[in-house]
């Protein structure tokens, strides 16, 4: 007769390297405590690497001249997005993460925020590092088709109105390229009239 452990282990490798997985994804395979238990040893044993509390990922690998290696972790985006595909919930990535996303500022935060339609929470990452859910019932900032303009709108919103420099407003036009026009056109109705104005002309 399987074991918790061992229903988990052959769930986790009928996925590829690099899923990330909720403790939720596996209660049907064991007890409450048999699954928290079962994935500390996995833990420990290398299978899974323990992201947050309650949050796993199946690490990819790299190989070695000697072995094989463990390469780095997801960012805090792939988890924040991960969770609000879970929760089936729209994000947006606000303040200076908004910025350093789209190469707009160099410091990198410890700690990233987004707007959400889902619930308010605030997740530990270690290391001193987290991800903080702020709720908004302000559903057009999470409405555009395109995720892309969505970020660009909330940078500007992060450097305030009539102080984008120049070379900000050159590297906002670089992301163009990725935006269709039929996105630009629905989703420009949607932005806040004087970011609205710049766009239209860049």
């Amino acid at each position: 007769m399987q074991t918790t452990a061992n229903h988990i282990v052959n769930k986790v490798k009928n996925h590829k390297r690099g899923k990330i997985f909720f403790i939720d994804d596996f209660a049907a395979l064991g007890t409450p405590d048999a699954v928290k238990k079962s994935l500390q040893r996995l833990t420990l044993a290398g299978l899974l690497v323990r992201l947050a509390n309650g949050i796993y990922w199946y690490p990819k690998k790299e190989k070695e001249l000697y072995g094989v290696k463990i390469s780095g972790k997801p960012s805090l985006d792939e988890i924040a997005r991960a969770i609000a595909k879970r929760d089936k919930a729209r994000i947006v990535p606000t303040g200076l993460h908004a910025l350093n996303m789209l190469n707009l500022s160099t410091q990198v935060p410890a700690n990233v925020v987004y707007l959400t339609d889902g619930a308010a929470r605030r997740v530990k990452a270690g290391d001193g590092k987290g991800i903080l859910f702020k709720h908004t019932a302000e559903v057009k900032r999470l409405s555009y088709k395109s995720e892309l303009l969505m970020l660009i709108v909330s940078a500007f919103r992060e450097i305030g109105e009539g102080k984008a420099t120049p070379e900000q407003l050159k590297i906002i036009k670089s992301h163009f390229s990725k935006i269709t026009k039929q996105e630009f056109e629905t989703d420009i109705k949607l932005m806040p009239v004087w970011i609205r104005k710049i766009l239209l002309i860049l």
